[in-house]
């Protein structure tokens, strides 16, 4: 069974997070999903390309997240998260999973 990219889980918290908080309307529950995936991309990352690289992505994870806030007051909300998800999926991808 094929492992699934970490592009896919990082944009999948991001995406996930924010849709969870929102239809649940518990922003705590969106945050536990986010974390979630983001340790969990973190793990992928570290595995796939070292140290360094986890923790630059990881970085990105929490300033796409962080970004998407006044990012949405220009754009909208959903927007506003997928193309910080799609950002941080295409930097994780680069780093990451096009090596594997």
């Amino acid at each position: 069974m094929a492992k699934v990219p970490s592009a896919v889980i990082a944009a999948g918290g991001l995406v996930g997070g924010y849709g969870v908080a929102r239809w649940t309307r518990q922003r705590p529950l969106g945050g536990v999903v986010l974390a979630v995936a983001g340790a969990a991309a973190a793990q992928r990352w570290r595995q796939q390309a070292g140290g360094k690289a986890a923790g630059a992505l990881s970085v990105a994870y929490v300033a796409a997240f962080a970004g998407s806030h006044p990012l949405s007051k220009k754009v909208g909300p959903w927007p506003s998260v997928f193309g910080v998800a799609g950002a941080v999926a295409l930097a994780s991808w680069a780093v990451a999973d096009r090596r594997g």
